[in-house]
C-alpha cells in the first residue's frame, strides 16, 4: 500500500541510519531496553516494571498535521530540529511491524534518547518485530525539547514528537498514519476493536460472525471485545484487536497491534474484567502511572498520578485473544456511546449509521483531556486522530457499510436518564451475543423513533425502555435530535442523505 525506501523523502534521508550511527542503539533486545530504563523502574510484587511518565495524556491541542493544517516555516523548523536532534544525542532506535494484512501492514521506525528507553520499551512490546524491510514510517519522540510540540508529515510518514515523554504519543504517531495509508486505498481507518463470534442462530446450526466496536477510550472497547461472552465449545469469542483496525473495501478488517495491548487500569476489576486484570498482573506486564508503593504492591484503584493510568499487557496472557489479528469480514459494527437518552442497543440504517458514526458521542475521558474528564462529547468515527476532511469520511463510511451490507448498532454502555438504570458488562454481552446469534426480536419504536428490541434471550428487555427513566423525555429528545443536526451541520461536504437521517 505504502512507498518503501527512503528515495522520495529527503526529510528522512536526514535521520541517521541505525545501521551504521554510532550514536544509534539499533534494535537492542526487550531485556536490553528495559536495562536501559533500570533509573525509572519501580518493580512491581509481580516482577513487572513500572514507570512514571511527566505527561500523563495525548497533547492534542498541540498536535499539527500538513493535511489539515497550513504548516509554517515555524512548523517545518520544529520537525527539522527533531530530525537534527536525533543525529546529535545517544539514541535507540526501534524497529517494528504493524499490521499483518496483505494489503495494510507497515514497517515502523521509532527514534527515542537512551534516557528515554522506557518508552521504547513499551512501544516495542505493543507490535511484532520488523522482518528487516525498509521503514514506511518514521517518528522521533525527543521528550527533552524545550516545549511540547507534535508535528505530523502524513504523506512523508514522518511524526515529530517534541516535549512528551507519553508513550501514548509513541503509539498513536503510528496508528494515526496507519489510518491514513487505508483512506488512500479507498479504505477506512477505524479506531475500535474487533472480535471473532462463533455462535448458534435460532435454528441451532453454528454461524461465525464477525463485530467491531467504535468508541472513545474508557467507554468499555475493550472489555467488550476481549470478552468470552461466557460461550463453551464449539460456540466460542476470540478478540483480535482492541484499539485500531482498517476496514478495507472487500469487507476485511485489519489489526495494527499484532503483539501486545494499551489498556487503562484505573479500577480494573477481576470479577468483571477477569483476563485482562490477569494480564495487568503477570510478569509480561508493564505499567504506566499506576499507583505503586515503595514495596511493589499495585493499587489500580489509586489515581495517585491520573485517572488514565495505563498497562501493556501481552496478548500471549489472553486467552480471549485470538493469533491472527485480522478479520475475515466486518458483518456487524457497534457505536459505543456513553449518551443517557439512547437505549441499550438499536437498529440502525446505512445513514442511520452513518449520523451514528459522525456524532462519535461519548463522554470524555481522561485519555483525551484530563480537564474536561466526564463531559459528553462528539468526536467523528470516535476517532480524535482522523487526517483530512471528517464529512468525507461519514461519506466513506456510509458507501463502505451500504455496499457490505453490514449489521449497524449503537449500543448504550452507560446509565438510562438520570443514572437510575446501570447498563453493565452482563446487560451488554447478553446483547451482543443475541445480536450475533440472530435471536433479537426488533421493534420500530414510534416515541423513540429507533428501531429497538421487542425481545433479548435471558434479558427482561422492558426494564431498560428509556422514556420511562427520563423526566420530559419527548422534549430531552427533541433537544438532542436539534442538537445533533446543528453539529452535523459544520460539515459541508457530508452528504444531505445522512445529514437528513438524525435519529
Amino acid at each position: 500500500m505504502s512507498e518503501t525506501g527512503t528515495e522520495s523523502r529527503p526529510l528522512v534521508r536526514q535521520l541517521p541510519d541505525p545501521s551504521t550511527a554510532s550514536n544509534v542503539r539499533y534494535n537492542p533486545s526487550l531485556e536490553t531496553l528495559r536495562e536501559l530504563a533500570a533509573h525509572e523502574e519501580t518493580t512491581t510484587e509481580f516482577g513487572s516494571p513500572s514507570y512514571v511518565s511527566e505527561y500523563r495524556s495525548r497533547s492534542a491541542d498541540r498536535t499539527r498535521n500538513a493535511v489539515d493544517h497550513e504548516f509554517s516555516d515555524g512548523d517545518y523548523e520544529l520537525v527539522d530540529e527533531a530530525v537534527d536532534r536525533a543525529g546529535e544525542r545517544e539514541m535507540v532506535c526501534v524497529d517494528r511491524l504493524m499490521g499483518r494484512h496483505p494489503e495494510a501492514s507497515f514497517c515502523c521506525r521509532l527514534f527515542v534518547p537512551v534516557d528515554h528507553a522506557r518508552i521504547a520499551l513499551a512501544w516495542a512490546n505493543l507490535f511484532e518485530p520488523s522482518d528487516g524491510r525498509e521503514p514506511d514510517l518514521f517518528t522521533v519522540q525527543d521528550p527533552d525539547y524545550d516545549g511540547t510540540a507534535i508535528r505530523v508529515l502524513p504523506d512523508e510518514g514522518f511524526t515529530a514528537v517534541l516535549g512528551s515523554d507519553y508513550t501514548g504519543e509513541a503509539k498513536k504517531s503510528f496508528l494515526r498514519l496507519f489510518m491514513y495509508r487505508i483512506k488512500q486505498e479507498g479504505g477506512l481507518g477505524l479506531h475500535a476493536g474487533s472480535k471473532r463470534v462463533r455462535v448458534r442462530d435460532a435454528d441451532g446450526d453454528l454461524r461465525t460472525v464477525g463485530q467491531v466496536f467504535m468508541g472513545l477510550s474508557a467507554t468499555g472497547k475493550s472489555t467488550l471485545t476481549s470478552h468470552g461472552c461466557w460461550l463453551e465449545e464449539p460456540e466460542h469469542a476470540v478478540m483480535l484487536q482492541d484499539d485500531v483496525c482498517g476496514l478495507l473495501p472487500d469487507g476485511s478488517v485489519a489489526g495494527s497491534e499484532g503483539k501486545g495491548l494499551f489498556i487503562k487500569t484505573i479500577g480494573l476489576d477481576p470479577a468483571e474484567q477477569p483476563e485482562l486484570y490477569a494480564a495487568a498482573t503477570d510478569e509480561s506486564a508493564i505499567l504506566e502511572n499506576v499507583a505503586v508503593d515503595d514495596g511493589g504492591t499495585v493499587d489500580f484503584d489509586e489515581d495517585r498520578y491520573t485517572a488514565n493510568s495505563r498497562a501493556i499487557v501481552q496478548r500471549d496472557e489472553l486467552e480471549s485473544a485470538a493469533d491472527d489479528i485480522d478479520l475475515d469480514r466486518m458483518d456487524q459494527v457497534f457505536f459505543i456511546t456513553r449518551n443517557p437518552l439512547m437505549p441499550p442497543v438499536a437498529k440502525l440504517t446505512p445513514e442511520q449509521a452513518a449520523v451514528a458514526f459522525m456524532l462519535g458521542e461519548s463522554i470524555e475521558t481522561s485519555a483525551g483531556d484530563p480537564s474536561r474528564a466526564g463531559e459528553s462529547i462528539r468526536v467523528v468515527g470516535t476517532n480524535p486522530f482522523i487526517i483530512g476532511s471528517e464529512g468525507e469520511e461519514g461519506n466513506v463510511f456510509y458507501d463502505l457499510v451500504s455496499d457490505l451490507d453490514v449489521e449497524c448498532y449503537v449500543l448504550n454502555t452507560g446509565y438510562l436518564g438520570e443514572q437510575s438504570v446501570d447498563v453493565g458488562v452482563e446487560e451488554s454481552v447478553t446483547i451482543l451475543t443475541e445480536v450475533a446469534r440472530g435471536t433479537i426480536e426488533w421493534t420500530d419504536d414510534e416515541r423513540t423513533g429507533l428501531t429497538v428490541p421487542d425481545s433479548v434471550p435471558g434479558l427482561e428487555i422492558d426494564d431498560y425502555y428509556v422514556p420511562d427513566h427520563v423526566a420530559d423525555y419527548d422534549d430531552a429528545v427533541a433537544d438532542l435530535r436539534a442538537e445533533r443536526r446543528e453539529y452535523l451541520s459544520q460539515f459541508d461536504d457530508l452528504r444531505d442523505e445522512i445529514a437528513d437521517a438524525v435519529y
